[in-house]
């Protein structure tokens, strides 16, 4: 039953702004946030086999849970009992874990969106993107833009989402200081949760007009977040000296990114930041522009 395995990107979502605008009755938090994703990230191999598997490799695999806590692992049941047990034979999940665990960036999601495009493929399913999206959020509401993987505004709870045409690829340095952070206990700390949604989009994207924009915006979480683990100011400001052109926390932290004005910039700057913070997670990338085919394969 073995076939050869193939290989998704997971990629790491960085929320570049993120309004909370408001609270559902049921506890559900109402956000606008405009989202990237990035080249580095997570990648997901899965092969066709006679029983199903599950392992995890990389640096932070460690910090993974191997059962069905993992969302890559609820994400191959759930679509298992959409599509039904005659159209989804056993399957081998390998997950490379390269992003840290519970840090705003969105991997445990992007995660699940790979192996849901993966079994998608491997299972030769007819299920379109909006069906995909809805499977997704039942999942986690992160999981249907990590789908999309392309930039865009999600508002909601994160599943309305509308894609930023035209969009250019961002240099990013990501850092994290070794400290993972409870997005719950974040939302928990919110003093206030009935905020102005995002300005309007720049009428043209460059690095310039982007910064500049960003200026105006906020990510409301930051205060909170940086009251829980007061690291996450430290790595700002290690990006400010590194030279970022703009520094913000993405999601509920505690990964910071910072904004350079090309790839080469921001390795130095990873270069340089690595050396003084031996022990943080640091990564150069650059973001997925909005023309880009998020889901090639290797």
């Amino acid at each position: 039953m073995n076939s050869d395995p193939r290989t998704w990107h997971a990629h790491a979502k960085i929320n570049l702004a993120l309004h909370v605008t408001g609270k559902r009755p049921d506890g559900y938090h109402l956000i606008e946030s405009l989202a990237v994703f990035t080249r580095f990230g997570d990648r997901v191999e899965i092969e066709l086999a006679d029983s199903d598997g599950f392992s995890v490799s990389g640096k932070y695999a460690p910090a993974v849970p191997l059962d069905g806590g993992n969302l890559a692992v609820k994400a191959r049941d759930t679509l298992r009992q959409e599509a039904g047990l005659q159209h989804a034979p056993p399957v081998v999940i390998r997950l490379e874990k390269n992003l840290p665990v519970a840090s705003g960036v969105g991997g445990g999601s992007s995660d699940a969106a790979a192996v849901l495009r993966g079994l998608v493929q491997s299972w030769g399913l007819d299920i379109g993107e909006n069906e995909l999206a809805r499977i997704g959020l039942s999942l986690g509401a992160d999981v249907p833009m990590c789908l999309a993987a392309k930039p865009l505004i999600a508002s909601g709870v994160g599943e309305e989402l509308s894609v930023v045409p035209n969009f250019p690829a961002l240099g990013l340095v990501l850092v994290n200081p070794g400290t993972a952070v409870s997005t719950a206990d974040v939302f928990n700390a919110l003093e206030k949760r009935d905020n102005e949604g995002l300005p309007p989009l720049p009428r043209g994207f460059d690095f310039h007009s982007v910064r500049n924009w960003l200026e105006i915006t906020r990510n409301d979480l930051e205060p909170a977040a940086r009251a829980i683990q007061p690291a996450i100011g430290k790595a700002l400001s290690v990006l400010n000296r590194a030279g970022a052109g703009f520094a913000r926390m993405s999601g509920s932290g505690a990964t910071c990114f910072g904004l350079f004005e090309t790839g080469n910039v921001a390795k130095r700057a990873a270069v340089d930041i690595r050396s003084r913070q031996p022990d943080w997670f640091v990564a150069a990338t650059r973001s997925i522009a909005s023309e880009a085919d998020a889901h090639g394969q290797d």
